[in-house]
């Protein structure tokens, strides 16, 4: 976790990122907080307002951009899955061409 494990009650705390689902905000805290940033759930005091059970990810405002970009960063688009996929295809494919008797 961050130095500052918590948020001191003067700290401006920015939402990062929102959710519908519970278990992925999770996943997001554990992240952020797997690269020392200090995360939380709730809402900021100067953001619009979350739809009816949507949970938001905050942090400290000074680790904001960071945790912005390793969100980015972890992210992956639907076209990046498929192309990665059909890469792990194509090497598994490879290799038991290449080694027909690891099949026997």
């Amino acid at each position: 976790m961050a130095e500052n494990a918590n948020p001191q009650p003067n700290e401006n705390l920015v939402r990062v990122f929102e959710t519908e689902q519970e278990a992925e905000a999770m996943v997001v805290r554990g992240l952020l907080e797997s690269a020392g940033i200090d995360a939380e759930f709730g809402e900021s005091e100067n953001a619009e307002v979350l739809p009816v059970g949507a949970v938001g990810v905050l942090v400290r405002e000074e680790d904001a951009e960071k945790a912005r970009q390793v969100l980015e960063d972890y992210r992956r688009s639907p076209q990046q899955e498929d192309a990665e996929e059909a890469e792990f295809d194509e090497a598994a494919m490879g290799s038991a061409i290449e080694d027909p008797e690891a099949e026997k």
